[in-house]
């Protein structure tokens, strides 16, 4: 799930697959050129890993025990430049409702629950940690603590 490689989307699609599911959605989040009205360079996510990769195995098994579907996700870890690809989520399920549902219930408990974290670059050389799950989203640069991506 974790990984320092890119992401191919086309395998984790391979991973949900079957004769018996209609319906495959997929969610990808490019790392963008700006953010809150800055240009954005590159950014880093780190992690405590051992329970980011528990935790998005629970949420995979909620997923699947929620909707009558198959998941697949992956998400980058370390220094991305703009246009990684930093998450992916496959989903395929019988029917377009349910595989846009646990599609889009994935991203967002994903965002809220794996302890992820995310620094972006920006053009001027500075650093910031940002936390996506406020509407405020950088946060002082003096801050080091750890904020959840």
């Amino acid at each position: 799930m974790l990984t320092r490689d890119p992401i191919h989307l086309e395998a984790l699609l391979s991973r949900v697959v079957g004769p018996a599911r209609g319906a495959v959605t997929s969610f990808a989040g490019l790392v963008r050129d700006h953010h809150e009205g800055r240009a954005v360079t590159g950014l880093e996510y780190t992690a405590y890993e051992a329970m980011a990769e528990a935790v998005c195995g629970e949420l995979i098994a909620e997923t699947e025990s929620k909707w009558p579907v198959r998941v697949a996700l992956s998400h980058r870890l370390g220094r991305l430049v703009v246009g990684d690809v930093a998450v992916a989520i496959a989903v395929a399920g019988e029917h377009r409702d349910e595989a846009f549902a646990a599609c889009r219930h994935l991203i967002e408990e994903l965002k809220r629950r794996v302890p992820i974290w995310k620094r972006e670059r920006y053009d001027d050389g500075t650093e910031v940690w940002v936390d996506p799950t406020t509407q405020a989203a950088p946060v002082s640069e003096e801050r080091e603590g750890l904020i959840p991506w």
